[in-house]
């Protein structure tokens, strides 16, 4: 999610993205291997009459098959039939937890998901289903009823017919998606209908979704546009982080900023959504950073458990530097959106110490940005090391050659062999137990950033040439 220069749309989602904790994978509960589940089937049908919805048939294979289901953002469905293998058939409530309970001898079950509003009674919303006509926006978590338990042996076919969608997976040749309980339970971003383009970068392919029209770019331009922000990745990490991903660009009504607000979730592989203004003008995306700065979010691994003020600091801070390195913007412009985004920080925390900040996390402000300090500051520290040329970047190489998953102490550690000292928690204890900002001043004098009436004022110091190698293109 977008970490600064907030309008009132920001504004107002921060508190929805604070309690849904989206940007991170939600953890299945497992079971031993010994208990191997039933594989499940998916048939789902998207229908355009009496209302677009998506009519899902999931039947149970084998005795081992779930009897437990949960919609994990429950909601959008409110009953479901039981079919018996006996013939029998019963409507089941779907309580306000989401939790179904079916039956022994219950041999499928049938459901509808509304994607149009007005046939779920609530406005339109960015997990719940946005878009018009034939064109829909998805989170797999509102329409997908999923086991309530997966094992690691617990499997899925998926099947969608009667529109063109666009999944986390890949389908198969036959057009079956086969899926893992893990994918079931992290089902990402979904989009049905829309159009299509692919963005390729060398060894990796962004499969792109445009849902709805906008009045001043035509999809030859949005897939241009994003072509340069999924690039800007490549001037941080040697290669991109995944084979493929896939992206919805979802129009907004009304709205003349280019992306008001975008999203990763963790599906395998990480699924991204990005809401474009539709009245933008073309100009105006050209200084977009939102799109970057999600796709920055694949340049290292999921960290688990969730440590919100480093990932979203990695990204908040990169961000910067990336649009700097591809020459989007100037080395001079991207101090001055930091110093200006240090700033935002500091006014919502106070003298508050980082530790509060990031422990409460009542202020995504200030957690995004003291985090983006002790990334500069980490950057910094490593280009200090004699031979060190890539600072950070190698930290982020070293930490996604380790798996898909890490944790907070496998990144200090990558940070540690990279400085060939213990470097991580020595910063990170100036920062923690003082005032969130405190270390800013010292470090900009020592890298001779100066403010300025006009922007900023780049000096000569023992450190300025450390400050320029940060934005030079790896």
């Amino acid at each position: 999610m977008p970490p600064s220069r907030p309008g009132l749309f920001l504004v107002a989602t921060a508190a929805l993205w604070w309690a849904l904790c989206s940007c991170q994978p939600v953890r299945a509960r497992t079971l031993a291997p010994r208990e191997e589940s039933g594989a499940l089937r998916y048939h789902v049908t998207y229908v355009r009459e009496p209302q677009h919805a998506l009519e899902v048939g999931l039947v149970r294979v084998g005795e081992g098959a779930p009897l437990e289901f949960l919609f994990s953002q429950p909601g959008g469905v409110e009953q479901v039939r039981i079919l018996g293998q006996d013939g029998s058939e019963r409507e089941l409530p779907v309580p306000a937890d989401g939790h179904v309970l079916v039956p022994p001898g219950t041999r499928s079950l049938r459901y509808r998901y509304p994607l149009e509003t007005r046939s779920r009674g609530r406005h339109a919303g960015f997990f719940t289903g946005m878009g018009e006509g034939d064109a829909w926006h998805v989170a797999g978590r509102a329409w997908l009823l999923r086991p309530r338990t997966v094992s690691p042996a617990s499997s899925a076919e998926l099947v969608v017919e009667g529109v063109d969608a666009l999944l986390p997976w890949e389908p198969d040749a036959s057009g079956v998606y086969r899926l893992t309980g893990e994918d079931l339970v992290n089902s990402g971003f979904h989009g049905f209908g829309g159009r299509r383009c692919t963005v390729r970068l060398p060894g990796a392919v962004v499969e792109v979704a445009v849902i709805g029209r906008l009045s001043r770019m035509d999809d030859a331009a949005l897939c241009a546009w994003l072509h340069q922000a999924a690039s800007e990745v490549l001037t941080v990490r040697r290669s991109f982080p995944y084979p493929r991903v896939t992206v919805r660009l979802v129009a907004v009504p009304g709205r003349e900023d280019p992306v008001p607000f975008g999203m990763v979730l963790w599906s395998s592989p990480p699924s991204i959504s990005l809401l474009v203004g539709q009245d933008a003008e073309p100009a105006s995306f050209t200084r977009d950073w939102v799109a970057v700065h999600e796709l920055l979010h694949l340049a290292h691994p999921v960290i688990l458990p969730r440590v919100a003020w480093l990932s979203e600091g990695l990204a908040t801070y990169y961000t910067e530097l990336a649009r700097a390195r591809s020459g989007r913007q100037t080395p001079e412009r991207a101090w001055m959106e930091l110093l200006a985004g240090f700033e935002r920080g500091r006014r919502a925390v106070g003298s508050r110490t980082m530790e509060d900040v990031v422990t409460r996390g009542d202020s995504y402000m200030g957690t995004y940005w003291t985090g983006a300090l002790v990334a500069l500051h980490l950057d910094v520290e490593l280009r200090r090391v004699p031979g060190n040329t890539r600072g950070l970047d190698e930290v982020l190489e070293r930490l996604a050659a380790s798996g898909s998953i890490a944790t907070f102490d496998g990144f200090g550690a990558a940070v540690d062999s990279v400085a060939g000292r213990p470097l991580f928690h020595e910063v990170l204890s100036r920062h923690l137990t003082r005032p969130a900002f405190a270390e800013l001043e010292p470090l900009l004098e020592a890298l001779g950033v100066e403010r300025a009436p006009d922007g900023v004022e780049l000096g000569s110091t023992r450190d300025s040439p450390l400050r320029d190698a940060l934005m030079v293109p790896r």
